[in-house]
């Protein structure tokens, strides 16, 4: 069923917002079970036709870390060719940029952390060694004709040491903006934020990077994410990443839950009045067809909602479809 055009936004809010789809790599990427490589493309496909035009599908990392995302260059060669879809990849460094460039990407990732505790467990080195690291990165990938996006962990709050300073999160991210990321990706790793420190981070970011270069990524671990959106939305961030079913969660991060469900998401948009794109009952067929595959319901509240409502229709046509 495809959504109709919203009409009068919320005064003061965005018409319309993007919505960059990370439950295959950064929802995937904790679970422990190994998710089937034709699983993954499925769901990919079925997120691309409910309208996702930005799409995170893996990630270039040693096997021996993540092991979940060790199909990455299969998932990536197996996927359709789509108009205006943007298929994305995480490197931690050149050699995850080569692979990237050997299997077409045209769009990667790199990842910094606003936490030097949290650089350190996360990728054994502190935040000015893992900068310097990128920039080499960068470079090549802009050489080649690769978008490169950046993402800025514990924006908030880091796990191992508390508050983190909204002045430290703007310099890294103004750091990876002056390198030639083209949007940064504030992630509350944590999910410890709330609307009003989310308001601060962004206000002291946006003196670093243009509030349009910016996009908010929040974890649900303690029931704030939608709360921290509409603030993003109210200092005007216009871009957000969300993973279907709610799918994620830190390996580096205990106690960290999934990150905000794209179907909640979408649904609180449609509530503002703020265009997405997106079918939302295509995107809790989606959802509740990686959630069967993983044996569990979906965390989305909308998804359990609407499955309620409209069984078979959703649920069956997930249960009947995994493979």
């Amino acid at each position: 069923m495809a959504m109709t055009p919203i009409e009068n936004a919320a005064e003061g809010l965005p018409k319309r917002v993007k919505i960059v789809e990370v439950g295959v790599r950064d929802g995937l990427q904790n679970e422990k079970v190994q998710v089937a490589t034709a699983v993954k493309i499925a769901l990919i496909n079925r997120l691309t036709n409910a309208g996702i035009q930005s799409i995170e599908v893996g990630s270039f990392v040693s096997p021996k870390w993540v092991p979940q995302m060790a199909d990455t260059a299969e998932v990536v060669r197996g996927l359709p060719v789509k108009p205006g879809v943007a298929y994305s990849v995480l490197v931690p460094n050149m050699r995850g940029l080569e692979q990237a460039l050997e299997t077409g990407c045209r769009e990667v990732a790199v990842f910094a952390a606003a936490s030097e505790a949290f650089s350190q467990k996360n990728i054994n080195c502190s935040i000015a060694e893992s900068l310097a690291r990128f920039g080499p990165v960068i470079e090549a990938a802009q050489k080649a004709g690769v978008n490169v996006r950046g993402y800025v962990s514990c924006v908030m709050n880091c796990p191992f040491t508390g508050d983190v300073p909204a002045e430290k999160v703007a310099e890294v991210a103004g750091a990876l903006y002056a390198m030639g990321c083209y949007e940064i990706s504030l992630g509350d790793t944590t999910g410890a934020g709330g609307p009003l420190a989310t308001r601060r981070m962004i206000d002291a970011c946006a003196r670093q990077v243009p509030v349009t270069a910016l996009a908010g990524h929040f974890h649900d671990t303690y029931g704030m994410a939608l709360a921290n959106i509409y603030a993003s939305l109210e200092s005007g961030v216009t871009a957000f990443d969300s993973s279907v079913a709610g799918l994620g969660g830190c390996p580096y991060s205990p106690g960290a839950t999934g990150n905000v469900a794209t179907e909640d998401v979408v649904y609180l948009m449609q509530q503002l009045r703020i265009e997405t794109g997106l079918d939302l009952p295509l995107l809790v067929e989606a959802g509740n067809y990686i959630s069967t595959y993983l044996e569990r319901p979906a965390n989305s509240r909308i998804a359990k909602v609407l499955s309620a409502k409209q069984s078979p229709t959703i649920t069956g046509a997930a249960s009947s479809q995994a493979v």
